[in-house]
């Protein structure tokens, strides 16, 4: 059975005190109330990656929002993958529309920062998505498959097997509205699909697609319930423990 993940992005927020009283309040709840087998990830800020690892437990790993795609060089302020490696920290998210829109990230940067992330033992969670612009006006569904394509398909099965996959419809995210479960589940199916064409039927059945984009306490247990859904990547709510949790638990 593939794994079911709840990764919270954190984003740019919360002070250096916050961020401790936050992941300690969140790893003793997900200890005394959930119950289930379900992975939790905390994607902290880069700032608080040494000081919460030593938070991490079996159950609530740390993870990085972003690598740069080179090893180390005349990069002013920005992170690599072996920086983060030795830190010890397991995922990196990869390709957040935030960084595509704001930071220009492009299909064939990210599949540099995929390919760096691999060769240190990073698992990437590689967001995909398409705005409310491509979904009304185009064929989203090639849109947002293409970009698997284009940053992930030159890799070896055994590689692919190292990917997790965020489905994040650009429109959801921050705005208050959520894909319905039936929208969820039709993308996240077609994403499978897509990954059989290249990678097999088994490759794809173990791959975890999570699904992002204003994942709440209230509509959590709807999107979770549907069979392509493996979890999600929770914006606002990670930011509130008894929220974040949850959402854990409606898994």
């Amino acid at each position: 059975m593939r794994k079911k993940i709840v990764a919270g992005n954190w984003k740019m927020n919360k002070t250096a005190e916050e961020a401790v009283a936050l992941t300690s309040e969140i790893v003793h709840m997900i200890a005394d109330e959930v119950t289930s087998d379900v992975e939790v990830v905390l994607c902290v800020p880069s700032l608080y990656l040494s000081t919460l690892q030593q938070y991490a437990t079996g159950r609530v790993s740390i993870g990085a929002q972003n690598i740069h795609q080179k090893a180390s060089g005349a990069y002013t302020g920005e992170i690599s993958a072996p920086m983060v490696k030795s830190l010890n920290i397991p995922y990196v998210i990869l390709g957040h529309s935030e960084r595509r829109q704001y930071f220009g990230e492009t299909d064939e940067i990210l599949a540099e920062k995929v390919n760096i992330a691999l060769e240190n033992g990073l698992k990437p969670i590689f967001c995909c998505g398409e705005s409310l612009e491509q979904r009304q006006n185009e064929d989203y569904i090639a849109l947002v498959q293409a970009q698997l394509t284009n940053a992930l398909f030159h890799l070896s099965a055994e590689q692919f097997g190292q990917i997790v996959i965020a489905y994040e419809p650009i429109w959801a995210i921050g705005t208050g509205l959520t894909a319905s479960a039936q929208q969820a589940q039709d993308m996240h199916a077609a994403l499978r699909s897509h990954i059989a064409s290249k990678y097999g039927a088994e490759v794809a059945d173990n791959t975890t697609i999570q699904y992002g984009g204003s994942v709440s306490a209230a509509n959590a247990a709807e999107l979770f319930s549907s069979p392509d859904v493996d979890g999600g990547l929770v914006g606002g709510a990670s930011l509130k423990s008894r929220d974040f949790v949850n959402i854990v638990k409606a898994i």
